[in-house]
């Protein structure tokens, strides 16, 4: 062992000497590293700050923004009039926000085990969890999870889904400051309303009725877990998918479940009672929004909250709306099974279409309406949007405007009602027919059609009498008819003013003549169809009501001549089969040329229905409905009246039997009586033929008329091949 001993003055200068022989002086070992590892540490303190700075920057300059519109979408749900009864959803994004306290709290602690266990003790970040995605980020290219459960609410209510660094950096600070702005249980409860389920579902409680059709509230914790297991991955963890999926699932079940008990949110003991909630597990069902006969309801549901509450498609797809309607779901149900029930079926029928509308008399409510059987597979509405020669169902209006003049036609007044007639009023010279060039009419069935002798309009009403109607309308005039269809309900726009108009020569809706009777059935009053009974819920927290608009239209005792003579159309008319619905009624049958259009339309002082049948062809065009399979000639009184009476015995089961108001008798002090058709004077041998319209002015005294000379039908006539005038004119054999 050797010791150093110090070196003197003398020798340590000699050594310096010595060593200054050399050019340059030697560096110590490593000192470039040194420098390098130096620079290294400035840097990367340097890239610190900045880093620090930055976050601060960007902690100060990003605020926490509206939530995204995916993350406030929300189902908009249409009830039936009970409020309770869903009829259908309208929905971008199938969601129902519920407040946390409706979570259970077994349900509530399954999402934390799945997903932060230490949700409320954390800021709302993981930082080793923020290392691990940021390192499979520079990894992949793309930004991976790592994220708490405010991480993940942040995201889904503030964020798109773009997986960037960008975004990821934007997440961390909401994320940060969010925990500070905003309470663990409303982050718990945002984040449980905006996370994906899977089928469709968005949200907690949609996930509930999607996966166990139950609201979340009866949720058990073995539920609870399977929705919480699923949110990592639906289409690998639904149980519903298969086999693979449902293995999966069962994997991350336990997992959750061994979570809550580490947790101490489960005891041993209910871990081990816990099974794999299979048996109230339902099957998967996609929503097939707007789909079925309730479709049109809901597309018609659309149509009332745009132009009423003046709601864009985007507000009502999104805007979480709860809306309840005037649709009772019995009557609704009664609309669709008579429908099913009685329309012809099998081949030759496929061309048919009906529409059913039921309006609540003096109230406006539309309770049930049959717009056609799938609004997915064909979305034009038989009720709301086809439009149909009216038929014999128009010649009310000429009855009402007889009764509303000044001095009223009174429904005992007598007519004519041989078959068939002539009158100038009707002639037409661009008719195909010289029938109906010379202005014939002639009464239902086949020619010269069914005969009346002098008869009161009580009995034409009944029997639906073309000729004696022609003459009604030629008294009062055809734009008094039109005024009494407009002031009943129905649009001014494309109803004629012809004197054929009687005959039911303009196009109708189904629902405008089923509003248009309400009227006559309320004494009067005309109110506006709609559908809507309350909207309630959305941005705002809407909270709208129905008002409905009512007008007084008719007096009381024309309605009650009108109805007293609708009566007779079921009591000794062409709808007697209407008897069966138990109870008063009031009605008429309508049927079109070629038997292209077939109605009836009626009403109890309850209920107003009409239901319009025709059949359209490949380019739109009105088919004949003379040969229907299993039916034959399709008229009122066939299919129309047999689904009114089914759906109006059904729809009214249960409701008080309400009498109509009595006749009035307005008029019944003028009663004009016709003179025979053919008279001989007493004067000359000469027979005279005269006219058998009315003429213009009435008398109190029946035997004092005035007669002028008309055309005397030839007996030879032959049937004609068509019976309709040119556009606009008459259909002649209207029942």
């Amino acid at each position: 062992m050797s010791t150093s001993r110090p070196k003197t003055r003398a020798q340590a200068k000699a050594g310096q000497e010595r060593g200054a022989k050399s050019p340059k002086t030697a560096k110590p070992k490593g000192s470039a590293a040194k420098r390098w590892a130096k620079w290294l540490g400035i840097t990367a303190l340097a890239g610190f700050l900045l880093l620090v700075i930055g976050f601060f920057v960007a902690y100060s300059m990003i605020d926490a923004p509206k939530p995204n519109d995916l993350a406030a979408a929300q189902a908009s749900i249409i009830y039936y009039a009970d409020g309770k009864t869903e009829i259908d959803r309208i929905s971008q994004v199938n969601r129902q926000s519920v407040p946390l306290k409706q979570v259970p709290k077994a349900v509530q602690e399954a999402h934390l085990a799945a997903e932060d266990r230490n949700f409320y003790q954390n800021s709302g970040i993981s930082p080793t969890g923020i290392l691990r995605g940021a390192w499979a980020t520079l990894r992949g290219g793309t930004a991976q999870s790592g994220s708490t459960i405010t991480q993940q609410y942040v995201k889904n209510y503030f964020l798109s889904q773009d997986q960037t660094l960008t975004r990821k950096g934007k997440e961390i600070i909401i994320a940060i400051k969010i925990a500070k702005e905003q309470s663990k249980d409303q982050i718990l409860e945002n984040y449980l309303n905006t996370i994906y389920y899977g089928r469709g579902a968005f949200g907690i409680e949609t996930a509930s009725k999607a996966y166990f059709n139950k609201d979340v509230s009866k949720l058990t914790p073995s539920e609870g877990a399977l929705l919480a297991s699923v949110v990592k991955g639906p289409s690998f963890f639904d149980p519903g998918l298969g086999a693979s999926e449902k293995a999966n699932a069962e994997a991350r079940w336990k997992y959750v479940m061994d979570g809550m008990v580490t947790e101490g949110w489960l005891t041993p003991q209910q871990r081990a009672a816990a099974q794999f909630p299979t048996k109230s597990l339902i099957t998967y069902k996609p929503n097939r929004n707007a789909s079925g006969p309730n479709g049109f309801i809901t597309d018609a549901v659309k149509r009332e909250l745009k132009a009423t509450l003046k709601l864009s498609d985007t507000d009502i797809d999104r805007g979480g709306y709860r809306i309840v309607t005037t649709i009772d779901q019995k009557a609704q149900k009664a609309a669709v099974d008579a429908i099913k029930a009685r329309m012809p079926t099998g081949k030759g029928t496929s061309s048919l279409r009906v529409g059913l509308t039921s309006i609540r008399p003096g109230d406006g409510a539309v309770v049930a309406m049959y717009g056609g059987a799938d609004y997915q597979k064909e979305q034009f509405n038989t009720a709301t949007q086809a439009s149909m020669q009216a038929g014999s169902t128009f010649k009310i209006f000429t009855l009402l405007a007889a009764l509303s003049q000044n001095k009223p036609i009174s429904t005992k007044t007598k007519f004519d009602g041989h078959s068939p007639q002539y009158f100038k009023e009707f002639q037409d010279p661009n008719a195909k027919t010289d029938f109906l060039r010379r202005g014939g009419v002639r009464n239902f069935g086949p020619f010269p059609g069914e005969q009346f002798g002098n008869i009161d309009l009580r009995k034409a009403t009944g029997h639906s009498v073309n000729t004696v109607y022609a003459q009604l309308n030629i008294k009062v005039g055809p734009q008094a008819t039109k005024d009494a269809a407009v002031a009943a309900g129905l649009p001014a726009k494309g109803i004629g003013t012809n004197y054929a108009n009687v005959l039911g020569t303009s196009h109708v809706t189904v629902t405008d003549m089923a509003n248009a009777y309400a009227t006559i059935a309320s004494q009067g009053t005309r109110v506006t169809p709609y559908f809507i009974r309350s909207v309630t819920g959305g941005p705002g927290n809407l909270d709208y009501k129905a008002k409905p608009v009512r007008k007084v239209a008719f007096d009381k005792g024309v309605t009650a001549d009108t109805v007293d003579a609708m009566q007779q159309v079921v009591q000794d008319g062409t709808a007697v089969y209407a008897q069966n619905v138990g109870r008063p009624v009031a009605g008429k049958t309508g049927t079109t040329t070629d038997n292209k259009a077939a109605w009836f339309d009626g009403f109890t002082p309850q209920l107003a229905t009409a239901v319009g049948i025709y059949s359209s062809g490949p380019k739109g065009e009105e088919l004949s409905m003379n040969h229907v399979p299993g039916v034959g000639e399709l008229t009122g009184a066939t299919v129309p009246l047999h689904i009114w009476t089914d759906y109006m015995t059904a729809a009214l089961q249960g409701q008080k039997v309400i009498d109509f108001p009595k006749r009035a008798g307005l008029g019944d002090n003028q009663i004009y009586t016709p003179p025979p058709t053919t008279t001989s004077t007493t004067t000359s041998s000469t027979t005279t033929t005269t006219t058998t319209t009315p003429p213009t002015t009435t008398t109190t005294t029946p035997t004092q008329t005035t007669t002028s000379p008309t055309i005397k039908p030839p007996p030879t006539l032959p049937p004609p091949t068509t019976i309709t005038l040119g556009a606009g004119g008459p259909s002649s054999t209207t029942q």
